[in-house]
């Protein structure tokens, strides 16, 4: 395994964020930046030291040289980016002081969903330790979804590990879409994140902790975190234990994508030596430093701080 070149692959879409701190309909400048969940999962991994590469469908548009030189420069492996002639998509939030956050996207025929089985190749992802894709990813397109089954069933023929998150919304897709996306994967993951707020309600049924790390065990999953916002932490399950994580930082000024840094942060923990429980631990980190900032993906924090924080023991500031 120490040979692969990859770390971990990801598979997902890119949009162009504008935040903003005033409200939307009262700011005059909003700054540009760009998200996505399997993106930000890419992007938090790379920023704690993991070989990531990345595959999507990119527009061929005016964001596009800004999108793939950002990505270069976070430092992700793009060789299997490929153009398509439709737009990048786009959303807008703000979390103005002592308000609720505004959120408005727009992804509707974007680029990334045309991601197809055209863009899979087997021998690339032969030479990565772990593949990841969501439910968002599947929630693009049908070729999408069969996309992200070609992805997770070569990672098994190749002996690479699966990890996935449903990250389920109402917003793109229904419950029972999203129960059978699931579904159509659940068999081929080893490493499973859930939202105890969105997923394990719409797609298991199931509330109880220790009910739903049996139910996913039996279906063959190896590694389950379940993120209780609630509880403010993360319930790691592994090798028939069940561990409890808070979440890192009380001061959360935006949460958009902290689930998805979370995920990168484990994933990068768990390709560099740590156990689950010390991925959880570490992945508490990096999630709540993002959450302290605006945005997906620019408040993601970096390798140094991280460490600094995870090796002086402390997971509460």
């Amino acid at each position: 395994m120490d040979s692969k070149k990859l770390d971990i692959i990801t598979i997902g879409e890119s949009l162009i964020e504008l935040s903003s701190e005033e409200h939307l309909k009262d700011a005059d400048v909003l700054k540009k930046f760009y998200g996505g969940d399997a993106l930000a999962t890419a992007v938090a991994a790379s920023r704690m030291g993991s070989e990531v590469g990345f595959i999507t469908r990119i527009g061929d548009d005016v964001f596009k040289d800004y999108l793939l030189t950002s990505w270069q420069n976070e430092g992700l492996d793009i060789s299997q980016v490929k153009v398509a002639q439709e737009q990048n998509g786009i959303y807008f939030i703000s979390r103005p002081h002592g308000c609720g956050k505004e959120f408005a996207y727009y992804r509707k025929r974007i680029a990334p969903s045309k991601l197809s089985l055209e863009d899979i190749s087997e021998s690339y992802i032969a030479n990565s330790k772990i593949v990841y894709a969501s439910g968002v990813t599947q929630s693009l397109s049908l070729s999408a979804k069969e996309a992200v089954a070609e992805v997770f069933k070569l990672a098994k023929k190749n002996d690479v590990m699966t990890a996935y998150d449903p990250n389920y919304s109402s917003l793109i897709t229904t419950q029972e879409t999203a129960k059978d996306d699931f579904h159509k994967v659940i068999s081929d993951v080893d490493i499973l994140f859930m939202s105890a707020k969105y997923d394990t309600v719409n797609i298991l049924e199931i509330t109880s902790v220790e009910n739903i790390m049996k139910h996913l065990w039996d279906m063959g999953v190896t590694v389950i975190v379940i993120k209780a916002s609630p509880k403010g932490g993360y319930y790691t399950g592994y090798n028939g234990n069940i561990i409890f994580t808070e979440f890192y930082t009380h001061d959360v000024v935006d949460t958009t994508c902290s689930g998805d840094a979370f995920n990168g942060g484990f994933l990068h923990a768990l390709t560099h030596g740590m156990t689950p429980f010390e991925a959880s631990r570490f992945a508490s980190i990096v999630a709540g430093l993002q959450a302290k900032g605006i945005g997906a993906i620019k408040s993601i924090p970096y390798k140094n701080e991280v460490y600094g924080i995870f090796e002086r023991g402390s997971l509460n500031e």
